[in-house]
């Protein structure tokens, strides 16, 4: 009960300050540090924050469908990279038999392109998926404050900017996120297959 009286006059807190953020009790209004100013009821002042609140959860939620849809085009992204890993792996394997003691350092550096442009998605994959958890958390315990009954509870909880900050690293995401589906690579994979291709033939007929 002492959670709802006034640490100053001892009664009741029954408004709300919307000028300081604080709930008050008739003494405070009447003759405290808050006479003058805008009042509300603690009714009336709970439901504006939950109106609030149930803003930023609609922000959440359309914000965790656009990176389940970003997650969903990586992961095929992911796929499509992985097989096409595969089949130049194989063709590079073979040309690298013959030119292995004049070209070993250049068959690393492309099998390690090759197999690093998968890798590079499945670590953006990674890093939203701890952010949608982070996501559902948020929007889990926003929930629990909407559906609580008692108002004052609702106003005092100290932490609610952080529930509702929807922008952290949205910018940032979106780049990466396009950068990966236009990755062509760090290398010329077809420029260096034409040539590997001429050097066998220059060796074969040599």
């Amino acid at each position: 009960m002492e959670s709802r009286k006034c640490s100053v006059h001892k009664k009741i807190l029954e408004y709300y300050c919307t000028e300081d953020d604080t709930c008050i009790c008739v003494s405070c209004c009447m003759i405290g540090g808050h006479k003058g100013h805008e009042m509300e009821s603690l009714d009336e002042a709970s439901e504006k924050k939950k109106e609030t609140l149930r803003n930023f959860l609609q922000k959440l939620l359309t914000k965790r469908e656009e990176m389940e849809e970003r997650v969903q085009s990586l992961q095929e992204h992911r796929r499509k990279v992985e097989e096409e890993a595969a089949g130049d792996t194989e063709r590079f394997t073979a040309l690298f038999i013959d030119l292995r003691r004049r070209l070993e350092d250049l068959e690393k550096r492309v099998l390690r392109e090759i197999s690093g442009r998968a890798e590079r998605v499945s670590i953006f994959i990674r890093d939203l998926e701890i952010k949608k958890e982070e996501l559902s958390r948020k929007m889990r315990d926003i929930e629990e404050l909407c559906n609580m009954t008692d108002p004052l509870t609702v106003l005092q909880e100290s932490d609610t900017g952080d529930l509702c900050d929807t922008e952290d690293g949205d910018n940032e995401d979106r780049e990466r996120h396009e950068e990966l589906l236009h990755d062509g690579g760090g290398l010329d994979v077809a420029g260096i297959s034409h040539t590997l291709h001429t050097l066998s033939d220059i060796i074969t007929e040599g």
